[in-house]
């Protein structure tokens, strides 16, 4: 017993006059209508150019038409029927119609998803953030407005990008400047992250690794990373970290032992004033800014070292840690950079900010699942967060840092030769 075949799909022509009718009631509907006319239009168009005329006869033809099927296609998140021909080659297989292959190959849906996600739409409120309540907009079993739906597409579409972007090539980028940073996701998950400045003063986020904690072999792990990449360890660099000691010792281990390393000032600031009481947080605070901005380094140490002097008596763990690390602590102002680029490079703020968009993006995060959901997310964030980068204030002083490193790195690869000369 045969069954009747005929589509259940609105027609296009007969939708949008129903919707022409109705425009100051439902716009969306207008725009689906003509959306899907011209598509069908289209498509008619293909079928034409490839069968021919309708019962025409020639051996031009490279197919027949076999009917009409209903078809999804992306529409404001979801999908929408519509009717498509159907064609079949003469071999009896069924030939594709260029115009609807090229309107269902572009992933609008997961753009749409990772899009909502990424603003902090929540998958259950998906299907209301990507259709009018009141609108008119055909919703069908299937259409794709579920929160798994959405959940799926995000998932599939931000793993994809970050394997594209884990893998790019960083040759072709002229590094001068690269701060690592770790995130904290979880109990036992840290992320570490690395955002580089360019010699044009643009702003690139490198790359990721994940960790139970923030040692060296995580920190490793990222390093290596970059290296396969085409992160050229030779080049001299500097790198500006918060302050871990294992940021330092991975950094160390890769770039040489005389790598220009800058620990973040106002970590180093917070850090000493939260074990101090308030009464003593202003002269600090006034100490501590007056050498930042010394330009000569032996005098801003003094200065320090004239602090930690002063509170030795009645808080010498505090006085031990603000010398612990003052050689990195001060690297910006003995390479001799202008004022202004010093401030720039003196602190994390870069990857600070990066790391608040991660946190924005992540609030609705309740449980992380896994690692890799955690790198899927953090990777989709910071990619978000690119799109607001803003160059360098100081991007036209960036000549200074380059001179600048290569001379440091000179006076330091001149002092091996020294040493091991005299210990021949």
């Amino acid at each position: 017993m045969n069954r009747p075949t005929t589509s259940t799909a609105i027609p296009a022509r007969a939708l949008k006059l129903e919707a022409v009718a109705n425009i100051s009631a439902s716009f969306e509907l207008f725009c689906l209508a003509s959306g899907l006319e011209a598509l069908c239009e289209m498509m008619d168009h293909d079928a034409q150019a490839i069968c021919g005329p309708r019962h025409a006869r020639g051996h031009e033809r490279q197919a027949h038409r076999w009917g009409k099927t209903k078809g999804k296609i992306g529409f404001h998140g979801g999908k929408v029927e519509i009717e498509r021909p159907r064609l079949r080659g003469f071999d009896g297989k069924e030939q594709a119609v260029p115009s609807w292959e090229a309107a269902v190959a572009e992933d609008w849906l997961g753009k749409w998803a990772i899009n909502q996600m990424l603003i902090n739409v929540a998958t259950r409120k998906f299907a209301r953030s990507v259709r009018l309540p009141e609108g008119d907009v055909p919703a069908p079993a299937g259409a794709g407005l579920s929160k798994s739906a959405a959940s799926r597409r995000f998932v599939a579409l931000s793993a994809a990008r970050m394997k594209e972007w884990m893998a790019s090539d960083l040759s072709g980028l002229d590094l001068l400047v690269i701060q690592i940073d770790g995130i904290h996701m979880d109990e036992d998950l840290i992320l570490v992250a690395a955002i580089g400045v360019d010699a044009k003063g643009d702003k690139h986020p490198l790359g990721l690794a994940e960790g139970a904690t923030e040692n060296a072999a995580t920190v490793q792990a990222l390093i290596d990373n970059l290296v396969e990449r085409g992160l050229d360890p030779a080049v001299p660099r500097l790198f500006i970290i918060d302050g871990a000691k294992a940021l330092s010792k991975a950094i160390r281990r890769t770039f040489g032992r005389a790598a220009a390393i800058q620990r973040c000032q106002v970590h180093k600031a917070r850090n000493i004033m939260e074990r101090l009481p308030k009464s003593l947080h202003a002269s600090l605070r006034r100490v501590l800014r007056q050498a930042w901005e010394l330009d000569d380094a032996d005098k801003a140490e003094k200065l320090i070292r004239n602090l930690a002097q002063r509170l030795e008596r009645d808080w010498s763990g505090v006085a031990g840690s603000i010398l612990e690390g003052i050689d990195e602590i001060l690297t910006v102002t003995r390479l001799g950079l202008p004022k202004e680029l010093r401030r720039s490079l003196a602190c994390t703020n870069i990857i600070e900010n990066v790391m608040s968009t991660v946190r924005r993006v992540c609030r609705n995060v309740k449980r992380w699942r896994s690692a890799s959901m955690a790198m899927r997310w953090t990777a989709a964030a910071m990619q978000e967060a690119a799109k607001g980068f803003r160059r360098l204030k100081a991007h036209k002083q960036l000549p200074a840092l380059r001179a600048a490193l290569e001379a440091h790195q000179n006076r330091n690869s001149h002092g091996v030769l020294a040493r091991q000369a005299n210990a021949a």
